[in-house]
């Protein structure tokens, strides 16, 4: 069992970057493949990112494919997301989650956080 909770989220303005990090209050992410979702006001949650255990395998939404990069450093424990020209459609709260496949699929991540606030302005 692991507990991921994120942290890095702010106010940017359009352009701007910020690096999210999910760390893991208690357990080991490294046994598990990672994934970044989102949910704007009046949406539903969506995929944003996935990596895999080894950090080896990446995978990418069309909206933020050459913007947004995932990493993790299994010595730290900790999974991040670098977001750089940020848009204001990326306003958003980001969830870190954590399962046993590499999935675009929210079912698939069996362990979620509480979330961070991005708001990008324009």
């Amino acid at each position: 069992q692991v507990q991921p909770v994120e942290s890095g989220g702010g106010l940017v303005q359009a352009g701007g970057s910020l690096r999210l990090s999910c760390a893991a209050s208690e357990g080991t992410l490294s046994n598990y493949y990672m994934g970044w979702f989102r949910q704007a006001p009046g949406k539903e949650r969506e995929f944003v990112s996935t990596i895999s255990r080894g950090g080896y395998s990446t995978y990418y939404s069309d909206s933020v494919k050459g913007r947004f990069t995932i990493s993790r450093d299994n010595a730290k424990n900790t999974v991040y997301l670098q977001m750089n020209n940020l848009k204001p459609e990326d306003t958003a709260v980001y969830y870190c989650a954590a399962g046993g496949s590499a999935s675009v699929r929210e079912y698939h991540y069996d362990y979620w956080g509480q979330g961070t606030q991005v708001t990008v302005s324009s």
